[in-house]
């Protein structure tokens, strides 16, 4: 086979492309894989909010992508421009055509930086901040520290997001050390959230709610942040009345966490890959494209109603990996994946709620213990140990605990 002629090509090289290729390997080392992937630099996100609040090493976030291919896996560095299915191939900016037998699309969102007005123009500066990027967690942290009274604002978009606990958690973790060092007295937090409960996951309310209160949090559901001025640190939200009626409402501040509304990429939006709103459109439990067989769909990219985690896309990779050996052999397909995901909601400093659930919000807890209590054992998994499980068993085809409830 020529350098662009493959039995398995993977679009991206994020925790989901990286993985399904290590887990393809594992299976079938003699598969000739290639991994599409523009960027130069592979990163561990989950550990942003962690950064965010002094309790993690941004610098340990980020390896170069060379180092998270798997080995015996061809990274063609290059962006993907158009799927063209029928002809079996992907157009890419810069190496023409890649020609395929099975594709797995593993591209990930978009974070729409642009689609609230002004944000662009203010971020990282003004007391503008997010934990969605590398280069801006650490500028948290700064603000954080910094702050000594005023107004702090943290604000969730409309779902599907990426780790829909993520917006709250730099609002526990900034109050918690606020609480800490004496000032939350003086600062006053809110929490703008576009939904209509502060969690998907019933169960898991009422826990996160306690802390709301014990930080004194100002909680607006169904409200939307449209627009920021930066320079005269001012916001403005979107907020539905229980009739459906939208009213404009402006907010100042001292601190302003944005989370960004989240899409699918234009790319895939644009191909026959896509549903109407745009992502990969697969099967819930097995992964495979509803339309073209040999096309499976793994991480934050597909239509799957579960929650867009890592933890979810390493359970999925399991499935895809199975299900597309099968495939490639003519046979049904073994394996099904029943929409684990998992939130580790870092509630205070040294404690989280462990929340883990699949599809339909059904609780799927790993371990045996009420998933609703915060622990210390789950902070210490999610500091030091899923960092570690991420670089040394997800991306190497490792598969410790990653198979979920409803695998075949």
């Amino acid at each position: 086979m020529s350098n662009r002629v493959f039995e398995v090509v993977i679009v991206g090289g994020g925790s989901a492309g990286c993985a399904i290729a290590a887990s393809l390997k594992k299976r079938a080392p003699a598969l000739k894989i290639a991994i599409i992937e523009p960027s130069a630099q592979h990163y561990y996100q989950p550990a942003w909010t962690l950064v965010g609040a002094g309790e993690f090493d941004v610098n340990k976030t980020v390896r170069p992508m060379a180092q998270a291919i798997p080995d015996g896996v061809t990274w063609l560095q290059s962006a993907v421009t158009a799927f063209n299915p029928a002809d079996k191939t992907v157009s890419t900016a810069t190496l023409g055509d890649i020609q395929y037998e099975q594709l797995v699309v593993a591209a990930g969102l978009k974070l729409d930086w642009e689609g609230i007005k002004g944000l662009s123009a203010t971020l990282g500066q003004h007391g503008v901040t997010s934990n969605y990027r590398f280069d801006l967690a650490p500028y948290t942290w700064k603000l954080v520290q910094e702050l000594q009274s005023g107004v702090a604002i943290f604000t969730q978009p409309a779902m599907p997001i990426k780790c829909a606990g993520a917006p709250q958690k730099a609002l526990y973790l900034s109050c918690a050390e606020w609480l800490g060092k004496g000032r939350l007295a003086n600062i006053k937090a809110s929490f703008y959230t576009s939904t209509p409960a502060l969690f998907g996951v019933k169960e898991y309310v009422e826990p996160l709610m306690q802390y709301i209160r014990r930080y004194q949090v100002d909680l607006n559901l169904n409200s939307t942040l449209v627009e920021v001025d930066g320079q005269t640190k001012t916001a403005w939200f979107n907020v539905k009345d229980a009739d459906g009626n939208v009213s404009r409402i402006s907010k100042t501040f001292d601190l302003l966490h944005v989370v960004p509304p989240q899409t699918a990429l234009d790319f895939i939006r644009q191909s026959p890959l896509a549903n109407a709103d745009g992502w990969v459109e697969v099967d819930q439990h097995s992964l495979q494209h509803v339309k073209y067989p040999e096309i499976f769909g793994v991480g934050d990219c597909t239509n799957t109603p579960n929650a867009k985690t890592a933890a979810a896309a390493r359970k999925q990779v399991v499935i895809a990996a199975e299900n597309l050996l099968a495939q490639r052999q003519g046979l049904a397909l073994p394996s099904r994946y029943d929409g684990y995901g998992s939130c580790p909601l870092t509630v205070e400093k040294g404690r989280i709620i462990l929340a883990e659930f699949g599809y339909g919000g059904k609780i799927v807890p790993t371990f045996p213990w009420d998933s609703t209590k915060p622990r210390r054992s789950a902070w210490l998994l999610k500091k030091y140990v899923l960092p570690w499980l991420y670089w040394n068993l997800m991306l190497k085809g490792r598969e410790w605990l990653a198979r979920c409830g409803a695998c075949g």
